[in-house]
Parts: structure tokens; C-alpha cells; sequence
């Protein structure tokens, strides 16, 4: 069957649809056999009653259903049917991202940044090379700034578009 979005990283796989356990009128968590990523992501059902997800259960961990009050005594009587799992991520080798994987306006390159990250915020200091080795073009509506001095490689350019700016501090 054809789907909208991104291919699985994974094959689709047939997953238990529910589980049951058995209160003691005592205990209050139980092991899921799956993982899930948010309380959401059951249903839970006790004695037939739909409970509410983080007022009534809780699943800290993403395996372990834990009530706000102990479910009562019964066999089979709390019921959990699994709405979304979690099924896995993907972390993308070393040197396999591109700058065409990223948004618009977001740039790879070169240089770092320095300074206090205190106060919520990232660093002030940017540091970069001194000599630029590649074309730049600055696009209409938008500011370039760089620190110099500033060396051109044999061959460099620098074109500021109508309607732009580039500063060099």
C-alpha cells in the first residue's frame, strides 16, 4: 500500500495490539512489552473504565504503567491497548549529512563560537578563518557580516546582490 512522507527506516511489523493485567488492589506499576513515547500512546482501561493519561497513569520510563492510585483486585481487569509505539531511530553516520539536508538559510562551515552560554543564550563570540577559499553570494533582502581583515583565495568573489548589505567589521 503507498504512503505519504519519508520511507521507514524499519519494516512495518505486527505488533500486540493489547495487554492485560491483574490488580492486587496494592500495586500500583506494571511492565509494558513495548515501548511507548508518551502516556498518550495507550489506552488504559480498569474494571471497563477508561482512566485519563497523567491524571490517573503515568509511564516515566516509556515500560512502566504507573497508576496515581493502586487499581483494584481482578483478574485480567486492567486493560492496555497500544495506540503508537515507538519503533526506533535512525542516527545518521559520520560525515553522511550534506547542506542540502538542512533548512534554507542554514549554513555548514567553518569556524566556532566562544564565550559565556550562560542566561539561556549561545555564545557571543564567533571565530572563522581569516581568508575565504569560496564564492559567496549575498541574496537580495538579506545582510552578510564578517570580521577582517578579510583575504580573498585567487579567483574568490564576493557578489552583494540589489538590495543587500555586507559588512565587514
Amino acid at each position: 500500500m503507498p504512503y505519504v512522507g519519508n520511507p521507514p527506516a524499519v519494516n512495518f511489523a505486527d505488533v500486540p495490539a493489547i495487554q492485560e493485567f491483574n490488580g492486587t488492589g496494592s500495586l500500583t506499576t506494571f511492565t509494558l512489552n513495548r515501548t511507548v513515547a508518551s502516556p498518550q500512546s495507550i489506552l488504559v482501561s480498569v474494571d471497563g473504565v477508561i482512566q485519563n493519561a497523567d491524571d490517573s497513569y503515568t509511564v516515566p520510563d516509556g515500560v512502566t504503567l504507573t497508576f496515581t492510585a493502586a487499581p483494584s483486585s481482578g483478574t485480567s481487569n486492567i486493560f492496555v491497548n497500544y495506540l503508537g509505539l515507538v519503533a526506533g531511530s535512525v542516527v545518521p553516520a559520520d560525515g553522511t549529512i550534506t547542506q542540502n539536508m538542512f533548512a534554507a538559510g542554514l549554513v555548514l562551515g567553518g569556524g566556532s563560537y566562544k564565550g559565556d552560554t550562560g542566561g539561556g543564550v549561545a555564545d557571543i563570540i564567533r571565530v572563522h578563518e581569516k581568508q575565504l577559499d569560496t564564492n559567496v553570494t549575498i541574496d537580495a533582502n538579506t545582510n552578510g557580516l564578517c570580521a577582517g581583515p578579510l583575504t580573498l583565495a585567487t579567483g574568490v568573489t564576493i557578489t552583494v546582490s540589489t538590495g543587500a548589505t555586507m559588512v565587514i567589521a
